[in-house]
């Protein structure tokens, strides 16, 4: 099955709530934090309002699960995933990095998604069977590269106490020839796109990662959690070019 309508909707949605949180940006916007410490804005829940609405409009059967609290239940097997605002941190302090994303999941599967940087004029989005894209050119990850050719990306080191690894990270990391961290779905669309070569990310929610998901398989890149799976739920993942996935799965498995 392909998903062409539901790419498209995916793609209109994710602008317009762009262009919404760009206003909120503008304008200014009330900032609170969660239990967890994490912010959330006026601006997160407007733009997951409207996505909820423009989706329910699109696709009434359709369920509904929402970073900020949006629930629905699904009549027909398929779910949308829905991050308003991923990156609220350099949202709140001006950092061009951060992005509207929502993905379809059906029967298990993530079949759609985008990833919107709207304050970078990049739309990234994908379906299975159709490729991956920012704007309208399509987008793959780069050819295999050696580690000392390739750039790795880490999202939030404050996040990596307690992880396994923690203590040979560092000298790990040496043998690449550069290391960055630009921000969760940053990151990510660098890999897709061929900018960078590797993502890890320690610490994430099926929100934070479902749209990335199949970007990144329909860019040729291959996802895949700590533990070896290829789920949203897993709460990391890593996203890369083929050729480092050997090193990088010896790495975390010790």
């Amino acid at each position: 099955m392909r998903f062409e309508k539901e790419l498209d909707v995916a793609r209109k949605v994710a602008a317009e709530a762009g262009r919404l949180a760009l206003e909120h940006q503008a304008r200014g916007f009330e900032s609170e934090a969660k239990a967890d410490l994490s912010p959330v804005t006026t601006a997160d829940r407007a733009n997951e309002e409207l996505i909820c609405r423009r989706l329910e409009e699109a696709f009434p059967e359709d369920g509904v699960l929402g970073e900020e609290g949006a629930r629905r239940e699904s009549a027909s097997g398929r779910r949308w995933i829905i991050d308003p605002i991923d990156g609220t941190r350099d949202f709140v302090r001006g950092i061009p990095t951060w992005g509207v994303m929502l993905a379809l999941e059906a029967r298990g599967a993530v079949v759609v998604g985008a990833c919107n940087l709207p304050a970078l004029g990049e739309l990234y989005s994908a379906a299975t069977g159709i490729g991956a894209y920012r704007n309208d050119s399509r987008i793959h990850a780069a050819a295999a590269k050696s580690p000392d050719q390739a750039v790795v990306c880490l999202t939030a080191f404050n996040n990596l106490r307690g992880q396994p690894f923690a203590e040979r990270l560092i000298p790990w990391f040496a043998q690449f020839w550069a290391v960055r961290s630009m921000g969760g779905c940053m990151d990510a669309m660098c890999v897709c796109s061929g900018r960078a070569d590797a993502w890890v990310e320690v610490e994430a929610k099926a929100w934070d990662l479902a749209p990335l998901k199949i970007i990144a398989e329909e860019a040729g890149a291959r996802f895949f959690n700590f533990t070896g799976e290829s789920s949203i739920y897993s709460g990391n993942c890593v996203i890369t070019i083929p050729s480092l996935e050997a090193e990088i799965r010896k790495f975390l498995a010790g």
